[in-house]
């Protein structure tokens, strides 16, 4: 009895084995409060289980804010990129910019001088004889008007380098070999076909002004007296005699003045401006240039004939308005011919060394002749076998 009771008074001291369990996992859940898992009851395979979520859970959350992070370093280098190609086309706009108005300003230096002869320029003035039957034709308008020297010389050519370039970049384009280069201003991307018209128009217009200005400055140095020279000024001696008195012929004349009767002050000037022939150096220019033009960049295969009849009918234009100031009695002969040369010469310079309409030789040597769609960039090779 007394074993029994000192048994059973002792035995109530002694914790199960899943008392003692429950405790320690009780413990282990405390201290890993933080951690959001309690495991007080649970057997070792729930609690491998719960540990294995929370694990879970926090690789989630960590997955999350690597996510946001990922996010936030995206926007931040799609905001510095914006401001990289911001900044690119800023640049690009100033680059245009200075580019386009470089060429204005040297088109200015060139073309300014020929609006100051037009409008101060001075003549050198040449006496004359009173029995030059060359200075007493009459005084007849002009076949060839301004107005339509200006068709000519300006709507024919832009016209044709317009026609031209839009149908070589509609060519281009359809097969997929346009130019992979493109220009960007004010985030408008500019056709190929209106830059090409820019180069090649600005070029055009560069070659114009340098004919029109070499034309003046040789007008106004040399002062030849025009063909109707005496129905327009009709000469007055001092001593008031005209050329119908005979004591002036044969007598070279320096003193006179124009009593130019019917006649204007633009005639008057214009008068001592024979040589060169304008029209004819600037009709000359114009078609002789859009005829090479034609020749180096028309690649339309409708008709082997057509771009060199057009070729023809531009050279025509030209020699007939050259041939139409003698007939007007605007220039002697050697005027016009000088001009003609002069005009012609130009538009074989500026498109053979100013122009990009002819490539250059591999020995650096360029060459008007053919085309460049007419070339052929394959080179055979002759191989000689011997026995």
């Amino acid at each position: 009895m007394s074993n029994e009771s000192s048994a059973s008074e002792t035995t109530p001291l002694r914790r199960p084995e899943s008392q003692l369990s429950a405790g320690l996992v009780a413990n282990v859940a405390s201290s890993n409060y933080n951690k959001h898992v309690i495991n007080i009851g649970i057997s070792p395979p729930a609690q491998t289980t719960a540990l294995t979520a929370n694990n879970d859970s926090n690789a989630i959350i960590e997955e999350r804010l690597q996510g946001v992070n990922n996010n936030n370093n995206n926007s931040n280098s799609n905001h510095t990129q914006q401001q990289q190609q911001h900044t690119k086309n800023m640049d690009t706009n100033k680059r245009i910019l200075c580019r386009v108005g470089l060429d204005i300003l040297i088109l200015l230096c060139v073309g300014l001088p020929i609006l100051w002869f037009f409008l101060f320029g001075d003549p050198y003035k040449r006496g004359f004889f009173c029995d030059d039957e060359s200075l007493k034709h009459p005084f007849k308008e002009s076949t060839v008007r301004n107005w339509m020297l200006y068709i000519i010389g300006l709507v024919i050519p832009v016209g044709v380098m317009l026609i031209v370039e839009l149908q070589r970049s509609r060519n281009a384009n359809a097969s997929g070999t346009g130019s992979a280069r493109r220009y960007i201003f004010m985030s408008y991307e500019i056709p190929d076909w209106l830059v090409e018209c820019y180069k090649k128009m600005g070029v055009f217009a560069f070659g114009a002004a340098a004919s029109q200005l070499t034309t003046d400055i040789a007008k106004y140095s040399i002062g030849r007296l025009r063909p109707h020279f005496i129905a327009v000024c009709q000469p007055q001696m001092p001593d008031w005699s005209t050329c119908e008195n005979a004591t002036n012929v044969g007598k070279y004349i320096m003193d006179f003045e124009c009593q130019g009767v019917g006649s204007s002050a633009r005639m008057l000037k214009e008068m001592r401006l024979s040589f060169p022939s304008g029209h004819s150096s600037f009709t000359f220019y114009t078609m002789v240039y859009v005829a090479l033009y034609l020749q180096a960049r028309m690649n339309w295969r409708g008709s082997k004939l057509l771009r060199h009849f057009l070729q023809f009918l531009f050279i025509m234009i030209a020699w007939y308005t050259a041939l139409s100031r003698v007939s007007d009695y605007k220039h002697h002969w050697s005027d016009v011919l000088a001009g003609s040369a002069i005009g012609a010469a130009c538009a074989v310079i500026v498109a053979n060394y100013v122009s990009d309409l002819f490539p250059a030789k591999p020995n650096g040597k360029s060459y008007l002749p053919r085309s460049s769609q007419d070339v052929s960039q394959t080179h055979s090779t002759v191989v000689v076998t011997t026995n």
